[in-house]
């Protein structure tokens, strides 16, 4: 068992197939966050009350009576090997020696502690085969930089390399260190979230599951839920998506209950959490410039992504053993841009896909009805989380951020023509190490 540092609720990962510890309480907490796993995989996560004293085993085991069955259920589910050891751990040790090299993604700008408290989390990586490449996007400080050289040093065993995007635009910082990446696979995440210790083991084991997987998506979970704000953003959906590893393609794994599939790839992931096949990415171009944090279009580039793998064909597995905690906004102002923000990205990513196939847009057209509905209908997939004091006016921002989203891209597109980074190289250069950016070594 271990917590998650920095969260005013303790943060508490127990596994199931192990006898239960007790739980204290950190600080003046009087609840627990309970990442439970069975053989290492997240099954559930719930809050629990803990009082002063804390919990002994036995009060443990009452609060997770409704989850503890789930360790025999996935016990006889994945079966084990004539020694005994389950088939899931076997077949993770195998992906440590077998498995693709993975160059890890962070696109970051003027958030030092926060990139640090990722890097230290990926220092933990029990992956052999992978290295780091960070890309500082339009730096007004040269603080990043000096944190990076100075984490380097304290942890020379790990092959991290630093870039500078100097145009803003997370889109583009992400096509840079696509064009310098080296791994097999790239995984995306942000500076903003911690990774789990097994992250990388799991995007290998999802990517090599079964044949013509190009993306893995993982499992988001807050790292706190303590601010009004915060758990308003959960009932406007959060970033999890459940405990199953769930396939999806056009064809026999396309979600009967989705008719608008594939067009609500949000359902699917999060930009904080996602791996491709580095070659077939670059082979579309990478990202999409013209969307994204720092354009007009604010969001979307992820979306857009994911939805590139399926309809070109390919499988896109979300799995959530590939799990990092997520620092989401405290402050209501903040939430209001992010809902706004958001909605802006959604409609740019969807006028992105027209404008690259204009066979969609007859699509869309026949499910606008049943698309509306899913944004504005309290009982959607989307909105079924919302209680009845969902304010009102969150809602109202996102649409208005839909309606803003066409133009936006639209413009960010025009903006973007000739930009350096627009597209990405081939291949990746030779791994040299430095400190590097648009126009050589810095």
């Amino acid at each position: 068992m271990n917590t998650l540092p920095d969260s005013p609720i303790g943060v508490y990962d127990i596994e199931l197939s192990r006898p239960l510890p007790p739980l204290a309480p950190i600080g003046d907490a009087s609840s627990a966050r309970v990442l439970a796993r069975v053989h290492s995989r997240p099954v559930a996560d719930l809050v629990v009350p803990i009082p002063r004293q804390g919990l002994d085993v036995a009060e443990v085991e009452l609060a997770l009576a409704d989850v503890l069955p789930l360790a025999a259920h996935h016990t006889a589910a994945e079966g084990s090997r004539d020694d005994g050891e389950p088939v899931c751990l076997s077949r993770r040790r195998e992906i440590a020696g077998t498995g693709p090299s993975i160059t890890v993604l962070i696109a970051t700008r003027d958030r030092p502690a926060a990139l640090l408290r990722c890097l230290d989390s990926i220092a933990r990586l029990n992956y052999p085969r992978f290295d780091v490449v960070v890309v500082d996007n339009a730096p007004r400080t040269d603080d990043t930089q000096r944190a990076v050289r100075s984490w380097k040093l304290e942890h020379p065993t790990v092959p991290l390399h630093y870039l500078v995007e100097p145009e803003l635009g997370a889109a583009l910082a992400h096509n840079r260190g696509l064009a310098r990446a080296t791994g097999e696979w790239v995984a995306r995440t942000d500076d903003d979230v911690i990774v789990d210790p097994q992250w990388l083991s799991a995007i290998a084991e999802a990517a090599t599951s079964e044949p013509g997987v190009a993306c893995v998506t993982g499992l988001i979970l807050p790292a706190e839920v303590d601010t009004p704000a915060q758990k308003l953003l959960e009932q406007f959906g959060g970033y999890a998506r459940g405990f199953e590893r769930r396939c999806y393609d056009l064809d026999e794994h396309r979600p009967a209950e989705d008719g608008l599939f594939p067009f609500t790839v949000g359902r699917l992931g999060s930009g904080a959490n996602m791996a491709f096949d580095a070659a077939k990415l670059r082979a579309r171009g990478g990202f999409d410039v013209a969307l994204g944090p720092g354009t007009t279009a604010r969001g979307g580039e992820d979306l857009l992504a994911l939805f590139q793998v399926i309809t070109e064909g390919h499988k896109l597995v979300y799995e959530p053993s590939a799990l990092v905690w997520h620092w989401n906004r405290r402050d209501y102002p903040s939430l209001q841009r992010l809902v706004h923000d958001y909605g802006i990205g959604l409609a740019a990513y969807l006028m992105s896909a027209v404008l690259r196939n204009p066979r969609l847009a007859s699509t869309m057209l026949r499910r606008a009805v049943p698309g509306v509905r899913h944004v504005l209908s309290r009982s959607s997939a989307k909105n079924r989380s919302k209680r009845a004091d969902y304010p009102r006016e969150l809602e109202r921002l996102e649409m208005l951020g839909m309606l803003k989203g066409p133009p936006a891209y639209l413009a960010s597109r025009w903006k973007q023509r000739g930009v350096a980074g627009n597209r990405i190289i081939a291949a990746a250069p030779s791994v040299t190490a430095g400190v590097e950016n648009g126009h050589g070594a810095r």
